[in-house]
């Protein structure tokens, strides 16, 4: 058990899981259901994308340097923590009563067109009536309560590498 909790076993279980999950949302929720994310869940997946980047280089890698350790940890957390806190605000607008639902307006990739990035990014953030949708619930969750259940998950798995590596321990 011991060698699960290393510094490289750690960062490729985090790889693993970013990896299936981003499995699960394209091949299942959008190509079998047929759900097209809204821009909240692409931010989410944006997110958890950096993160399994930042801990792919740290698995293969495997930098005996603390400074790169923790450097690399900072990004899988910043990735990690910009899909939670996007995930929370998500299921805070789909649980939003209906008359305060933001309204419904253009696509991502119009924003994305036609306004500075900050402005995408603000726009985003706000939410829209697509992102209050629930399209489908497993055991009772709708798929962003899934998200930030798995996203807190993953920000305990990133503490841990972060423990590992304050306790030098990098085999």
């Amino acid at each position: 058990m011991p060698r699960l909790l290393t510094y490289r076993a750690l960062n490729f279980i985090l790889v693993l899981i970013a990896v299936i999950a981003m499995a699960f949302a394209i091949f299942f929720l959008q190509n079998y259901k047929g759900f097209e994310p809204c821009p909240l869940c692409i931010f989410q997946r944006i997110g958890l994308m950096v993160m399994g980047g930042f801990s792919l280089i740290a698995a293969i890698g495997n930098p005996k340097s603390k400074a790169i350790q923790l450097l690399l940890w900072l990004g899988s957390m910043a990735g990690i923590g910009w899909s939670t806190a996007v995930a929370a605000r998500h299921v805070w607008i789909q649980h939003l009563p209906p008359d305060q639902v933001p309204s419904c307006g253009p696509g991502l990739d119009y924003w994305l067109d036609a306004l500075p990035m900050r402005q995408v990014i603000n726009q985003v953030l706000a939410g829209s009536g697509e992102c209050a949708e629930i399209s489908w619930r497993f055991l009772g969750l709708s798929i962003p309560e899934q998200a930030l259940i798995l996203f807190s998950a993953l920000v305990l798995v990133n503490l841990l590498v972060l423990w590992r590596i304050l306790k030098n321990k990098t085999a």
